[in-house]
């Protein structure tokens, strides 16, 4: 299969979980999503990674995004790592891992990598919008921990630009100045933001953040 691209569908898929049957589609049915993966259970970086994202799990509830983490191994191996995560991070997972050990998923979403030496799904982030398509893609090495400040940064992108036709400038943060789309004339512009804009070039216009 091709690698999945940008604007993608992403595929829709029935697993099991740590938290019970799913069946990806119905489950972010109106929502964003995230979808991430380990190469393996029991994995160091990994293991503080999904103990992040629970303690985040405020943060992308209040972003409406469900988060989805998956490793090719099975169910049962998935429950003992619980314990662990909670255990070394201090914080229960509370998202669903899923099991994925006949790499159906992982092959559909392209995250076995061909040239590896082994079948470890590599470390990929998939971020989902309510249409179902995929939104934003990421690829980590084995040796570099997600920086989920940045997962969120770009979730508030994303959804700023779905919401508005404006897009973010580099080091864009949260309540910082945005720019508006070239599409959208100096006529509209005015019509969608009556407080004003500043035109730095035709097609470069800052505008304060809708919504901050």
């Amino acid at each position: 299969m091709s690698a999945l691209l940008l604007g993608d569908t992403a595929p829709d898929f029935e697993v099991e979980t740590t938290q019970g049957p799913l069946h990806f589609h119905d489950a972010i049915d109106g929502h964003w999503a995230i979808l991430f993966s380990h190469p393996a259970d029991f994995t160091p970086v990994c293991t503080t990674e999904l103990g992040m994202t629970a303690k985040l799990k405020d943060e992308f509830d209040r972003r409406g995004v469900k988060v989805f983490g998956l490793s090719v191994d099975p169910i049962e191996d998935h429950r003992a790592w619980i314990g662990d995560i909670e255990e070394t991070q201090g914080v229960a997972l509370n998202f669903p891992l899923i099991a994925d050990p006949s790499k159906t998923v992982a092959t559909a979403y392209g995250m076995i990598h061909p040239n590896a030496d082994n079948t470890a799904t590599v470390r990929s982030l998939f971020v989902i919008g309510p249409d179902k398509k995929i939104k934003l893609k990421i690829e980590y090495p084995a040796s570099t921990g997600r920086n989920f400040n940045e997962v969120l940064r770009v979730v508030d992108s994303l959804q700023l630009t779905a919401k508005h036709k404006v897009a973010t400038p580099a080091n864009w943060m949260h309540g910082e100045d945005v720019i508006i789309v070239p599409t959208v004339s100096d006529e509209d512009a005015k019509k969608a933001f009556p407080d004003g804009f500043r035109t730095l070039k035709p097609y470069l216009r800052m505008v304060a953040q809708p919504d901050a």
